[in-house]
């Protein structure tokens, strides 16, 4: 008679699996908390410009790369930039709700560890826009750098920052673009097992010579964003240990109780 075993691992991705219901509501509701937290944000136009001067004179101290040259890189065809704009405006969300959609699919203890850090990293991004609002490069005129969106299109944006009513223009710092892609990467190379897994790292090199070639954010946004999600990983405890252990609690709890040994048995 042939037995067949279920295998450890699936019994632990279905128990793992949350509530489909629960999730979207979950996932939906710290959207909008976020959406309306930037909002908040809003309405320091002035702190947003200083700070602006601040950042750019902090990059020009650390000696980190001209935004300029990553732009002009961009700007050598119509076809590039405008990729460019699509990709900023298009990719961004879509593709960290694909990442999360799978790993609740595939691997669901995956999507839990998965969510939590990117509840992490956002909630600490939207500190940080509420404490130091920030213009983007392409709004400084100290930079020099050209608004591809408004210049070229598509853009997400409108053209005066101040009575945007669908974005706050002043949260660049961290760029949630950056940290998201960078968290997809993570989580697709820790739950994949192929040999080119390395290559979702492409995701967040592509955003980043996005977001900064057109002039939406300076290298210190993203160099904050990964510094904040890196915490974030060392924070929220991993997947194989959130598994193992409740593996093991299963496994105690469904061990057969131990014999008694009756003394003086068999005399």
């Amino acid at each position: 008679m042939e037995c067949r075993t279920e295998p450890a691992e699936e019994r632990t991705a279905a128990t793992a699996r949350p509530p489909l219901v629960r999730e979207f509501l979950l996932v939906a509701g710290l959207f909008l908390v976020y959406k309306f937290g930037r909002t908040l944000a809003d309405g320091h136009t002035a702190e947003a410009y200083r700070n602006a001067h601040l950042v750019w004179d902090w990059e020009r101290l650390l000696r980190l790369p001209d935004e300029g040259s990553v732009q002009a890189a961009l700007l050598h065809g119509d076809t590039l930039v405008h990729l460019a704009n699509v990709y900023y405006a298009t990719v961004h969300f879509p593709a960290t709700v694909a990442f999360l959609v799978w790993l609740y699919l595939r691997r669901p203890a995956h999507y839990v560890w998965a969510r939590r850090v990117l509840t992490a990293l956002t909630a600490a991004a939207l500190l940080l826009h509420l404490a130091f609002p920030l213009a983007p490069p392409r709004l400084l005129d100290a930079a020099g750098l050209v608004d591809t969106g408004q210049t070229y299109g598509p853009t997400v944006y409108s053209a005066v920052p101040a009575t945007d009513s669908l974005a706050n223009q002043f949260a660049a710092m961290p760029s949630l673009h950056f940290g998201w892609a960078l968290m997809v990467a993570v989580g697709l190379i820790a739950a994949t097992r192929s040999r080119w897994r390395a290559l979702w790292l492409l995701h967040p090199l592509v955003t980043l010579f996005v977001i900064v070639g057109t002039a939406n954010h300076y290298w210190l946004d993203a160099i904050v964003a990964g510094t904040l999600l890196a915490a974030a990983l060392a924070v929220v405890p991993g997947p194989h240990r959130t598994s193992s252990t409740a593996g093991r609690r299963r496994s105690t709890a469904l061990a057969p109780a131990e014999e008694p040994v009756l003394v003086g048995a068999g005399r």
